[in-house]
């Protein structure tokens, strides 16, 4: 069985000023999405499942799912803030959606298979779709899953500050830690970032980041089913409470539940944080079709 690629689109994209996912960045007009979708049927995943807001359903229709059908299996699912544990409502001023952590549990119904997890707004490479995908079809231990990391000097914006996850591996490249770590900013003196404890965090920029690149086993919705409860239970009245990905997998690293493989790539990692960034993505692009990287357009 071909393993599914889930595509997380519900984010607000609020720094952006926009709906960055539906933003077209190609030679013809490609979005991020098409370039991620394109590398990941070519390496061989075989379906492809949206996670969205019920806003955005008629695009993601009109942009992916119908364009698609007869290339890949398509389909989609609805990121929504009263989707909680039995008897849990959302805080009356609850707005965004409750984290990637969650996005991952509603496609639980429409995923058997080992699956991949992006970011709608991230470009990643080549090169990582295609190890993330030996890394699924290869791996047989149900609870090993995997990251494909990044250096973290390659994935800041030049506009303000970004979120990643900061990772520690051991000598096996095995994950040992991972903290989500917030308001990371390169300035001309370094690269920065408030500590929890208030004192100011500094990298070195060949830190091992997560850019929300991973391989599953459907084992992971039984896990991250006990933590989304426990942590709705924990943060239900604090209307901006979110659980991301990174902070479940410390969380099950440390309980020895499951081990994390990280899978290093030399790709180029670039996305649209900020409406600032778009000119690097659009010309980033036009040179890897130059080069023969992509077609234009990606679809005929």
């Amino acid at each position: 069985m071909k393993p599914t690629l889930l595509v997380l689109a519900a984010g607000m994209g609020s720094r952006y000023g926009g709906n960055k996912q539906l933003d077209k960045v190609g030679p013809a007009g490609e979005t991020i999405i098409d370039y991620s979708i394109y590398d990941a049927v070519r390496a061989g995943f075989g379906k492809i499942v949206f996670v969205i807001r019920r806003d955005i359903e008629q695009q993601v229709k009109e942009s992916f799912v119908e364009p698609l059908r007869g290339i890949v299996d398509v389909e989609y699912v609805f990121q929504e803030i009263d989707d909680l544990p039995e008897g849990l409502k959302p805080h009356s001023e609850r707005t965004k959606p409750w984290g990637t952590s969650h996005a991952i549990l509603v496609a639980a119904g429409v995923i058997d298979e080992p699956f991949g997890v992006i970011n709608a707004d991230d470009y990643y490479g080549v090169e990582a779709f295609n190890i993330l995908y030996n890394f699924l079809v290869n791996d047989r231990d149900e609870n090993n899953y995997c990251i494909v990391g990044y250096k973290m000097g390659n994935t800041l914006s030049d506009h303000g500050h970004v979120n990643r996850g900061v990772c520690r591996a051991n000598a096996e490249g095995m994950l040992e830690h991972i903290v989500e770590t917030r308001k990371i900013e390169k300035r001309p003196d370094g690269i920065f970032a408030p500590g929890r404890d208030g004192k100011e965090l500094s990298f070195k920029g060949d830190e091992i980041v997560s850019m929300n690149l991973w391989g599953f086993k459907p084992s992971c919705f039984g896990y991250l089913r006990k933590e989304f409860a426990d942590f709705i239970r924990r943060s239900k009245d604090d209307p901006n409470a979110e659980l991301d990905i990174p902070t479940s997998m410390d969380v099950f690293i440390k309980k020895g539940d499951i081990t994390i493989k990280v899978l290093m790539t030399d790709d180029k990692w670039f996305g649209v944080t900020y409406r600032e960034d778009k000119p690097y993505v659009v010309d980033s692009l036009a040179e890897m079709t130059r080069r023969g990287v992509y077609p234009t357009p990606l679809r005929d």
